[in-house]
């Protein structure tokens, strides 16, 4: 019986996830073992401060802060440190000297992927990234593999985790975002500094990724619109709730074509009302869900924790015995499939409802005048509802309407309401969000 050939495994940090990474290689080696065909040895931990207390109790002999050796020594390398440098630079040296790579770095993918994904075919290794986009959730395989043969025309997701739990605070007990956001942080969900999170950052590099695989084209960030949650308050979310939807921060691409007749792909993160009984609107607290429509395979929808050092270990080790095998088998490197060219839209090219907030004097022919201006830009209402409001200081009567549009192309969407701005009769534009699922 031949001996089992052992590679060596370099983990580059030791966060929440590497740590749980590096728990699991040392566990469970002989179950790993058996499913790959191959030993995977644990052969060091890059980090910055070798003597810094962790949450696992793991072998002092494996960390070291020469990440450059660690590298060039291994036969698969796990980048979790998160970050463009010096992550970008030890993942090319580890592909230049025949190590194939696991990631969940979507921030880097997002900037630099061509550059990795051209290095990786020319090096003949594989890059994997499943755990950079909704945590424990297969979503990247299933639509790089499975989904191979059928021609995807959509995907909406939630794929932020802080946002999700922030967003259902606010839906289940009225919290104000502040409130909601301080309790995130207290349960180690938000960062200190939660700005990637909260406006929108994290979700459109995820966006970026996602597109990417579902329409074989490269998409960077910079071909995503991006709004965050940190506008939304505590009376939009009552008011959705009172109108039957809930308020989601979703990341959207999808194939369309615009008013010339051009077919492109729009990529979007932004706030968005959906109808309760969708099921996207069930994805609470800090899980993710990805939805996806396929021309043959209809609706499709994966759902799970979207973070946390366990599950997205998971999702890490799942990438590294299927690069283990790879290597043990023979055969190229896998990493991503861009057989097509298809251009990034403009925000302005996408088809979606607005739900529109105003605050209008209370007097006759005000509605009159706020449907004609829609009408006369190409927008119709499909619903309107007004509240009448008494200020008590001066005792002067004003109306609250919320307007939800049918589907219109963002373009004449966002002109109606600059033009609605306009009218003497308009206090204010108390709030403007997405809808989808109508």
């Amino acid at each position: 019986m031949s001996e089992v050939r052992t590679l060596k495994v370099a983990l580059l940090g030791c966060g929440n996830v590497g740590a749980q990474v590096a728990r699991i290689l040392i566990d469970d080696a002989e179950a790993l073992a058996s499913r790959t065909g191959a030993r995977l040895q644990l052969s060091g931990i890059a980090v910055r401060d070798v003597d810094a207390r962790r949450d696992v109790e793991l072998p002092r002999e494996l960390f070291t802060s020469d990440a450059e050796t660690l590298v060039k020594d291994a036969d698969l390398v796990i980048e979790l440190m998160g970050g463009i440098e010096p992550a970008r630079t030890l993942i090319l040296t580890a592909m230049q000297h025949g190590a194939s790579v696991v990631t969940g770095n979507k921030a880097l993918l997002a900037q630099d992927g061509p550059t990795l994904y051209e290095e990786a075919d020319k090096a003949h290794v594989q890059l994997s990234y499943e755990a950079a986009v909704a945590g424990a959730i297969p979503i990247l395989r299933p639509i790089r593999d499975s989904l191979s043969g059928d021609r995807i025309t959509r995907v909406l997701g939630i794929v932020n985790g802080t946002t999700n739990f922030i967003l259902d605070q606010m839906d289940s007990t009225g919290a104000q975002f502040a409130d909601a956001l301080a309790e995130a942080q207290r349960l180690g969900y938000a960062e200190a500094d939660p700005t990637a999170d909260v406006e929108g950052h994290d979700a459109a590099a995820k966006a970026a990724i996602l597109a990417s695989l579902s329409f074989h084209t490269r998409f960077a960030l910079e071909d995503v619109y991006c709004e965050g949650i940190s506008s939304v308050s505590a009376a939009d979310i009552a008011a959705a709730k009172d109108a039957g939807f809930v308020i989601k921060l979703l990341a959207i691409a999808e194939k369309l074509s615009d008013e010339e007749g051009n077919t492109g792909v729009s990529v979007r993160v932004h706030p968005t009302l959906l109808p309760r009984e969708h099921p996207l609107a069930a994805v609470r607290g800090a899980f993710n869900a990805v939805f996806i429509e396929a021309e043959n395979a209809g609706e499709l929808m994966f759902y799970g924790q979207g973070a946390g050092g366990t599950p997205t270990a998971s999702a890490v080790l799942g990438d590294l015995v299927s690069a283990a095998r790879r290597i043990v088998l023979g055969g190229p490197g896998r990493t991503e499939t861009t057989t097509g060219n298809v251009p990034a839209l403009p925000i302005d090219a996408s088809v979606t409802s607005y739900y529109i907030g105003l605050d209008v004097a209370d007097q006759p022919g005000v509605l009159a005048r706020i449907a004609q201006l829609f009408a006369e830009h190409g927008v119709s209402i499909e619903i309107m509802r007004q509240t009448i409001h008494r200020d008590a200081d001066s005792n002067v009567e004003s109306a609250e309407l919320r307007i939800v549009t049918h589907r219109a192309r963002e373009a004449a969407l966002s002109a109606t309401v600059e033009a609605v701005k306009g009218l003497d009769v308009i206090n204010s534009v108390t709030s403007v969000l997405r809808v989808e699922g109508v």
